[in-house]
């Protein structure tokens, strides 16, 4: 199970996870939120129910990774095309940065509920979610089918983040690619290393989703 996904009973999956996987993974979505940015909370005396109904930005975000995560609904080839995007974001942008959050905030917490150096997790009942144990010196995180979704989509958000920020094309992924070939002395390495560690995290959990 080292390093990858595999099924549990149920439709969850469980990955063992060691201190510095978790540390990692643990550091990598809290930057996600930060990117993201926060939910918009009513103001005092706003009614609630008006907030949910509040319009998007109608421009796409300046920050690379950010339109990468937001991207244009129909492209931008003419005017029409741009008018069309900038109504589609305006009433969809909010709740689509809603739903990334919240699949963030599951990474975290289901991180957050692993203990590795004592041997076990604050909830153990895996139906619970974000339950683990110990096995060959790691915590192994169970997760709900649910959380699956949730991390399936963290994972991806990452990787496109990260993508863009390394400038990742598809030719320098293959195995042949670029990305395998860099030297150590590459200060893009480590990033790139992680970049792969969680594409094969997101691969591998695919797998335990598919019939």
């Amino acid at each position: 199970m080292a390093g990858h996904f595999e099924a549990t009973p149920g439709g969850g999956a469980a990955v063992a996870l060691d201190e510095v996987e978790i540390a990692i993974l643990r550091s990598l979505a809290v930057q996600l939120l930060e990117l993201i940015g926060p939910g918009d909370e009513p103001a005092a005396g706003e009614d609630p129910l008006a907030a949910l109904f509040a319009e998007g930005p109608s421009e796409p975000p300046t920050d690379p990774a950010l339109a990468r995560l937001f991207p244009e609904a129909y492209g931008d080839g003419d005017d029409e095309l741009r008018a069309a995007s900038s109504e589609f974001r305006r009433f969809t942008e909010n709740d689509l940065r809603t739903r990334k959050r919240e699949d963030a905030l599951v990474v975290v917490r289901t991180l957050d509920a692993l203990t590795p150096s004592t041997g076990g997790a604050s909830r153990s009942d895996s139906a619970k979610g974000g339950g683990g144990r110990r096995e060959g010196g790691a915590a192994v995180l169970t997760l709900t089918p649910d959380e699956c979704r949730n991390w399936l989509g963290s994972l991806n958000d990452l990787r496109l983040t990260i993508g863009t920020r390394l400038e990742v094309s598809d030719e320098d992924e293959g195995e042949e690619g670029s990305l395998y070939r860099l030297p150590d002395s590459d200060p893009r390495k480590p990033m790139v290393m992680a970049y792969l560690w969680l594409g094969a995290l997101q691969e591998t959990l695919v797998e335990t989703l598919m019939p």
